[in-house]
């Protein structure tokens, strides 16, 4: 990808944006690419490239935009009406959203923060119409993660007797394996067979025309405001002793003044 950019000539002072998909923050997803892209751009540009070089912004985060949070909230909705109307308000919203191993957690990663920022924010516009419950799912490999675990929740809830429940994807913006397979195929179908009748899942946002106005307005909001990145990018986890994180936020931060020259 970087070295198409420079073969059609954006090395020329040409402007680019990382447009993270991950509306909340995390130094194992959104963090790791951007230190990916860093790395290329020293590989294929070098420190200080001729002409300038490709001049880069970064959309980090936007855990609660209010296109975002409609989208989410419309989706539940959706589902929310195939309940019949004496149950409704009673149906349990749980948001699920990939873990992290509390090693990362610890180290002070705002993933979990801004997740649940996310989940307030939908639940506000949704005037707290149901309970609900943040968990969190995929763990893998014998060391501690971040739970209380999405399986877990829906099992202890369904033998609680609340048959009824909305599972959001909350982090993922799209359909893929662990919506498809592990919500759908493990969690869903393996609460129905221990009589979670009522277990079900929310759309995920794919193609929704409210999330796609939101993916526009995100990216023509940061393209007009001459910013390289959010405030809170500028500085590092808590406990992060890595190198190349450090490098790529000095890197990205040094920008400001290259991308507000394009700007203007």
């Amino acid at each position: 990808m970087y070295a198409r950019l420079l073969e059609d000539g954006f090395g020329q002072r040409g402007r680019a944006v990382a447009f993270t998909q991950y509306p909340q923050y995390s130094c194992s997803t959104t963090g790791s690419s951007l230190n990916e892209l860093w790395k290329w751009r020293i590989r294929l540009e070098g420190k200080e490239p001729q002409g300038g070089g490709v001049k880069w912004s970064v959309i980090d985060r936007w855990p609660v935009h209010s296109g975002l949070i409609e989208a989410f909230a419309q989706n539940i909705e959706k589902q929310l009406e195939t309940y019949p109307e004496e149950v409704r308000r009673d149906v349990i919203l749980l948001f699920s959203a990939h873990s992290l191993p509390m090693s990362v957690v610890n180290r002070g990663d705002t993933y979990p923060s801004e997740v649940s920022a996310t989940v307030w924010a939908v639940m506000q516009r949704l005037g707290f119409s149901n309970p609900y419950r943040l968990c969190w799912q995929s763990q893998v490999g014998p060391s501690a993660w971040l739970g209380a675990q999405t399986q877990d929740t829906v099992m202890e809830y369904v033998k609680k007797g609340h048959k009824d429940l909305v599972l959001v994807p909350i982090a993922f913006t799209s359909d893929h394996i662990e919506t498809l397979f592990e919500l759908d195929q493990e969690v869903i179908h393996e609460a129905q067979k221990e009589g979670g009748t009522g277990v079900k899942r929310a759309e995920s946002l794919n193609g929704s025309q409210v999330f796609i106005e939101a993916l526009a307005d995100v990216a023509s909001r940061h393209l007009g405001s001459g910013e390289v990145c959010s405030r809170q990018m500028g500085i590092r986890c808590q406990g992060c002793k890595s190198e190349r994180c450090l490098e790529q936020k000095r890197f990205f931060m040094n920008t400001q003044r290259d991308v507000q020259e394009v700007v203007r």
